[in-house]
């Protein structure tokens, strides 16, 4: 089991950089800093732990997609990512504190507006975060341009933690987006329960593979191309999204017409 540490915002500076190289002296995975609305700015601080830090990875815990903007977010996180040399983590959650935004006078729409934010903003981070610089036109937010320059180090994007635990839709967003979450352990057997949900939901979704079909200019690499997507079909993967070499070439469609997609058929 990987131990992770949380610090909250209140603390001086000084003393959160403190503590963050003690975590990491003691074997700490990650440090995450609480984004608090009453306290500092998170980011701010992240960098400072970034410039005191060398292996623990860094992130907000959690972050939400109406007080900053997705595309702001993305850019954030992609920034920790290159200071720290590929160690930020997106924590990033539907938001709950209401007295906390109202207070300072921040947006806090309705529960169910804001998990179609949180949705949409995922969409919009990972958009930025592949490269794609086209537009993204979704219920609340409307970009005519995702470009992020440059790109965070991570590969194929910093890893995502959705925070909270509701059944209905936390953790469904987590089983289809996320690559963690924060189910919390107060009832070590309610939380085993959750994570059953969560296996369900991840059960339920199409598990999507990125991957490059590179078939070779004559097929010489159509083989090794089926044995590899033979190997990502045995891990659990439903789909193997891929860029094709040589794609304006007819070719290599036929290649993948007549070779690929007959020895994939039991998959």
């Amino acid at each position: 089991m990987t131990l992770q540490v949380l610090l909250l915002g209140d603390a001086p500076v000084v003393q959160l950089v403190e503590r963050a190289k003690l975590a990491e002296a003691n074997g700490y995975g990650a440090v995450w800093v609480a984004d608090e609305r009453f306290y500092r700015e998170v980011y701010s601080c992240l960098g400072q732990l970034a410039a005191h830090t060398a292996n623990v990875l860094l992130g907000p815990c959690v972050t939400d997609p109406f007080v900053r903007h997705p595309a702001l977010t993305a850019m954030a996180i992609g920034t920790l990512d290159e200071i720290s040399g590929g160690r930020a983590i997106l924590g990033i959650g539907a938001a709950w504190n209401e007295d906390e935004s109202k207070g300072l006078g921040l947006l806090f729409p309705p529960v169910s507006e804001r998990f179609e934010r949180l949705e949409e903003a995922i969409l919009i981070m990972k958009q930025m975060w592949s490269g794609d610089q086209g537009p993204f036109d979704g219920k609340h937010y409307h970009l005519a341009r995702t470009l992020n320059s440059p790109q965070a180090l991570s590969r194929p994007h910093p890893p995502i933690l959705i925070g909270g635990s509701g059944e209905k839709k936390t953790l469904r967003l987590v089983a289809r987006y996320a690559d963690s979450c924060n189910i919390f352990a107060g009832d070590v057997g309610e939380a085993a329960r959750k994570l059953g949900v969560l296996r369900q939901h991840c059960a339920n979704e199409e598990k999507t593979a990125q991957t490059r079909f590179d078939l070779g200019e004559n097929g010489e690499n159509v083989q090794r191309t089926i044995e590899g997507l033979h190997e990502v079909a045995e891990s659990g993967f439903t789909v193997a999204h891929g860029s094709l070499i040589g794609v304006s070439k007819a070719r290599q469609f036929d290649f993948f017409a007549e070779r690929v997609i007959p020895a994939l058929e039991k998959f």
